[in-house]
């Protein structure tokens, strides 16, 4: 029964699921360690050398580190929670049944881009390779690892002249997915991981001070894990560059939904040093020897790493943000990522330029954001506007008296 109520669920999302949202692609999935509870963790699992073995990776789980083993072949898919044709990945909630039936998992299975490597044509130097006294194990996986090489097939579409559509049946190595595991996952996980639809919302100065501060103070979730990177107690290894100064410093690294490796995909994040900057709201004058150190420290770094110059870059914050303490993106302008278009981000040139005019610009300005309707700050916001709406339709005479 409980395997068919699984099936029936499954089967229903997956019919009705909106296969255009994208509500798990914004900001929040670029560091999907926000809302994690001390049970449960996330993590990002790259392919293994042997596609049939089980990933071995290492979970945390109430402040300890345990190994886990993470086998496809057990999960066991209760329901599509999201589904995105743009980014080509969709989330699925389910359990793992070899490790519980009681704790539910989620699994975002992502197609990952094209690398020049996968696009080069390996013939001819395959058959270098055969008659070279040099030849590697490296050299010979590497001609293996090609779209365009002995390994890919053709299986036809149609013809029309000169046109043909096909599908490509490739090697697994060069048709990799990327996933993301996030065990046990709680109600807040799957929330977050869902498609839901999403609104405009206008935020006044107003609205901040009245609604969504005390909100973000009493619904804030653990920065543990920023802290954890800002004071080098994890992913020291992974940090592109660091100012160490306590008022204007940061640290650069980069953002779990890239690997590394994926120039044309650069997607990297820069952490403020200073605690208690919230976001941009919090910004005034103040803060220009900071922003104006992480544009000029951020590009120059990337530059020198990644040969990449500032202007192919896309430096911007988030509103709002996923999780509250400032956070720069550094995104590739050759990558469009989630969070890119007007609603959502904020160029950093642009902020710095605001309160240059103004010191407390943001503290004035209204601030237009998007949120999810299951979301309990729109809710709140809604709400608000709503009495606010119904007072400025009483009639004069009735407010006054009212007042």
């Amino acid at each position: 029964m409980l395997e068919a109520a699984k099936q029936q669920d499954f089967d229903s999302v997956k019919t009705n699921n909106n296969s255009n949202s994208s509500s798990n692609h914004d900001e929040s999935h670029h560091r999907h360690h926000q809302g994690q509870s001390a049970s449960s963790s996330a993590e990002t699992v790259s392919p293994s050398a042997n596609p049939s073995s089980p990933v071995k990776v290492e979970v945390l789980e109430e402040g300890s580190t345990k190994s886990s083993s993470y086998d496809l072949a057990h999960f066991e898919p209760v329901r599509i929670l999201s589904n995105n044709s743009t980014h080509k990945s969709v989330s699925l909630l389910g359990h793992f049944a070899n490790l519980s039936r009681d704790d539910f998992s989620i699994i975002v299975l992502e197609k990952t881009a094209f690398t020049e490597a996968q696009l080069r044509n390996t013939t001819s130097s395959e058959s270098e390779s055969k008659h070279s006294s040099t030849t590697t194990a490296e050299a010979d996986t590497e001609a293996e690892r090609s779209i365009f090489s002995t390994k890919s097939h053709l299986r036809t579409e149609f013809i029309n002249d000169i046109y043909g559509n096909f599908l490509c049946v490739t090697d697994p190595e060069v048709n990799q997915l990327k996933v993301t595991i996030v065990y046990p996952a709680t109600e807040k996980h799957i929330s977050k991981y869902s498609a839901h639809a999403r609104y405009l919302v206008e935020e006044t100065a107003d609205d901040y001070q009245s609604v969504t501060l005390p909100h973000l103070e009493q619904e804030q979730l653990s920065l543990e894990w920023l802290y954890n990177i800002l004071e080098h107690r994890k992913e020291k290894d992974r940090i592109v560059y660091e100012d160490p100064s306590d008022k204007v410093g940061f640290i650069l690294l980069p953002d779990l939904k890239w690997d590394g490796k994926t120039l044309e995909q650069l997607y990297l994040l820069a952490l403020v040093r200073p605690k208690g900057i919230k976001s941009l709201r919090d910004l005034t004058a103040a803060h220009l020897p900071l922003l104006r150190n992480i544009k000029e420290g951020g590009t120059k770094a990337i530059k020198e790493r990644y040969g990449i110059d500032s202007d192919h870059l896309r430096v911007y914050l988030h509103y709002q943000p996923s999780f509250y303490h400032l956070h720069v993106h550094f995104t590739y302008l050759k990558h469009d990522p989630p969070g890119i278009h007007c609603e959502k981000s904020h160029l950093l040139t642009t902020i710095i330029e605001n309160l240059e005019l103004v010191p407390d610009y943001y503290q004035r300005v209204t601030l237009s954001c998007v949120l999810g309707e299951n979301d309990k700050l729109y809710a709140k916001l809604k709400a608000a506007k709503e009495v606010n709406q119904d007072a400025e339709d009483q009639p004069k005479a009735k407010r006054t008296k009212i007042e």
